[in-house]
């Protein structure tokens, strides 16, 4: 991957503001790893690797458990699988409402937060917005279908795998994530394989969480779960505003800074990539820009992620930054997903107040880590990733709905086919609209037989 050379051991003092504001280079590609093959077994996780092939699924959902070991992680080591750089192929937004929209007025321009700013200002008018339904997949579709009406067939986008950044994350970190766990539920549709969150299970999780009695000891300074929440939103609502910051007068930046802290609105990117062989389709929220988009859809956009953590002390020790570079494995991961080139980080005092800003190149990470307190391996999350999603697509090869789960601290991804159908991971109208266009291009290419045929 590519890396800078010389960085300090030391991460820089929180209250500097280090930014280059080059652009990102193409990671340069790299032969892909020997393939070494995974566990597929009913009885034990821990079983050792070998290869077998694809078992075609019952019609009954009385099927084979499929098991996928993490561990060992040295059979991930080396140089990365090569990666395609993301490219946007279609976008959307959320309104006010959180409605949908198919265009971009949900875009943001960074402009520098002010420092010394109470990020719990504002908390009891603070618009929450947190999905009751389960959405699937509907509105990154809902946009690819409306990108390929606007531009035609040239904008029909293929790939092994469509899902959102998140679900990818989840994948992308789970080797070196001590407390990592996920469900999903996948289902094949002409080709693709599609991957959505486990929504019942995560909606149970925070009602869960919400029910939680208060702790009977905690820091005087510790803040409720939901106002720790509340911080990163207010972070954004400081540091982002609807238009170019040159053309802005200051009092309208102002305004926007006191506006109602809320995370109704959102700007949402869907790029394609891929992993080695596997091509994927993914979509995600994006924060801001730092310059406008270019016009050439072939040019990187200058995205910028913001985050906050709390501030490291004066006098570092190895647990301080431990803590923080094991929080980086996260930020790394959702913005190389996407292709964003800068992480913006506010440095938060235990109280909320803001102490500091750092900006981060996103493809600096991990070699800085690497020089840092060694937590964690980029390359290893690449292959790891590679690896496993070929080894999904051997597993899910016909209908139905698939469960992908891993459960806290077992180290082993089962999947397992549960029902048939598409359990509406896949929308009617993305249904309808494929459909539509294949049995128009079946027809089309009917006609030309026809016409080129000798009379």
């Amino acid at each position: 991957m590519s890396e800078p050379s010389n960085l300090p051991a030391r991460l820089p003092s929180p209250s500097s503001d280090r930014e280059d504001r080059s652009p990102p280079r193409k990671r340069p590609r790299t032969k892909a790893p020997p393939a070494t093959t995974s566990t597929t077994a009913t009885d034990t996780a821990a079983a050792k690797s070998t290869t077998e092939p694809p078992v075609p699924q019952p019609a009954s959902v009385e099927s084979q458990t499929h098991r996928f070991s993490i561990q060992p992680l040295h059979r991930f080591k080396g140089a990365s699988a090569s990666i395609k750089r993301p490219r946007e192929v279609a976008h959307f937004s959320f309104d006010d409402k959180h409605e949908y929209l198919h265009d971009e007025s949900g875009l943001n321009y960074y402009i520098p937060p002010p420092i010394g700013a109470d990020l719990k200002e504002g908390f009891d008018a603070f618009r929450h917005y947190e999905d009751k339904e389960d959405a699937h997949l509907d509105a990154m579709l809902k946009a690819l279908v409306d990108t390929e009406k606007r531009n035609g067939e040239s904008a029909r986008v293929r790939a092994d795998f469509v899902t959102w950044r998140g679900m990818m994350t989840k994948i992308l970190t789970a080797p070196f994530d001590n407390f990592a766990e996920f469900g999903m539920f996948a289902t094949f549709y002409d080709g693709t394989i599609y991957i959505e969150e486990d929504f019942p299970s995560r909606a149970a999780e925070r009602a869960a969480e919400a029910n939680q009695p208060p702790p009977k000891y905690h820091h005087p300074d510790q803040q409720p779960r939901e106002m720790m929440t509340y911080w990163g939103y207010k972070f954004e609502t400081l540091a982002l505003i609807p238009t170019p910051p040159a053309s802005t007068a200051p009092k309208e930046i102002e305004n926007y800074q006191r506006s109602v802290v809320s995370n109704h609105a959102q700007h949402c990117s869907i790029v394609n990539t891929s992993f080695g062989p596997h091509s994927l389709i993914l979509g995600g929220e994006v924060d801001g820009l730092l310059a406008p988009k270019p016009k050439d859809p072939d040019t990187p956009v200058q995205w910028v992620e913001l985050k906050t953590s709390e501030e490291l002390p004066a006098r570092q020790q190895h647990r301080d930054i431990l803590k923080f570079e094991r929080k980086l494995l996260k930020f790394w991961a959702q913005s190389f997903l996407l292709g964003v080139p800068k992480i913006t980080v506010g440095f938060r005092s235990k109280a909320g107040i803001l102490r500091g800003l750092q900006t981060f190149n996103t493809h600096e990470l991990p070699g800085m880590v690497r020089r840092g307190t060694n937590c964690w391996d980029g390359n290893v999350c690449i292959n790891f990733a590679t690896e496993f999603l070929g080894w999904l697509k051997e597993r899910i090869m016909e209908e139905g709905v698939y469960s992908i789960v891993l459960q806290k601290k077992s180290g082993v991804v089962e999947v397992k086919k549960i029902k048939e159908g598409t359990g509406g991971i896949v929308s009617e109208e993305f249904l309808a609209w494929r459909q539509k266009k294949d049995d128009t291009n079946a027809t089309d290419d009917l006609k030309n037989e026809v016409s080129a045929e000798p009379s």
